[in-house]
């Protein structure tokens, strides 16, 4: 699986607060597919798009791979 990380977040942001989420969320309404997942390696959250052979190209994803 190739993906490409459009943001980091560490993982000791205060109590209730969801910035990798937020900044996914906002993504999202942009018409990406931006999905969070943990890094156990750097105690990070990481803001992700799949890459080019993950499920097809996505619009988005596709033309900033190529750049």
């Amino acid at each position: 699986m190739g993906a490409r990380v459009l943001e980091r977040f560490p993982a000791g942001a205060p109590r209730g607060s969801w910035p990798a989420e937020e900044y996914a969320a906002r993504c999202r309404a942009e018409g990406g597919r931006a999905t969070v997942v943990m890094d156990l390696g750097t105690d990070a959250f990481l803001v992700v798009v799949p890459g080019p052979d993950d499920d097809g190209p996505s619009s988005a994803a596709g033309a900033s791979a190529g750049e």
